[in-house]
């Protein structure tokens, strides 16, 4: 038949047709303008928005974030109160004061005293010491000094500084004068005797006393 047209048939293209087409694939310089503006239009109204809605979010912040921070800040002042702090001049105020110290004794006119003064251990013997202090006793401190120092035996470098020691005392504690006293007392006893052993002949061992002895030394003012 006729009427039958071939399926591969060639459709033959007019220029009007070619036109529209090409209108549909090429944009006009109007078109491409219009588009770059609507453009820049959406990207000035994002930016515009973005900061309204970031100044209305900081204040809520900041107003939510206020409360929280009292609401933190009230309990932890009360369940840690700051202890007060005293000053100085109030702990000086409540400390006790030092007691006074006790004032030196004075002597009446009439009453007699005693001013004693005593060497422990003395590295001599109790017989040694006594052959000097016979010499002293009784005497004024003035000729005590001198007969000491005169003596020739050890021990009366120990009975002069015993007798010194003594004025001290006297002067110091009692307000008397040295040059003013006499020896009342002076007495030497015996102390603990050390044992030393020395080698002798045929193997023998013979035992050495060391002697010691305590001296004492009582003085008092001279009677008007």
């Amino acid at each position: 038949m006729s009427d039958e047209t071939p399926k591969d048939a060639d459709v033959e293209e007019t220029p009007e047709t070619e036109a529209v087409a090409s209108d549909e694939l090429e944009p006009t310089a109007a078109d491409e303008a219009a588009a770059d503006a609507a453009a820049e239009e959406e990207e000035d109204d994002v930016l515009t928005d973005e900061p309204e809605a970031e100044a209305d979010d900081e204040p809520e912040a900041e107003a939510d974030d206020e409360p929280e921070a009292e609401a933190d800040e009230e309990p932890a002042a009360e369940e840690k109160p700051k202890p007060r702090r005293r000053s100085r001049a109030k702990k000086e105020e409540e400390a006790p004061a030092p007691a006074p110290k006790p004032a030196r004794e004075r002597v009446a006119p009439g009453e007699r005293v005693l001013v004693r003064a005593q060497a422990k251990y003395v590295r001599t013997s109790a017989r040694k010491a006594r052959l000097v202090c016979d010499h002293i006793r009784g005497k004024s401190v003035l000729e005590a000094r001198a007969i000491l120092a005169l003596t020739p035996r050890h021990v009366a470098r120990d009975w002069s500084k015993l007798l010194e020691s003594a004025v001290a005392n006297a002067e110091n504690n009692h307000e008397l004068i040295g040059d003013e006293l006499r020896i009342a007392s002076v007495t030497a006893d015996e102390g603990p005797t050390l044992k030393r052993y020395r080698p002798r002949a045929m193997g023998r061992a013979t035992r050495i006393r060391k002697r010691t002895s305590h001296l004492t030394i009582l003085l008092t003012p001279k009677e008007s």
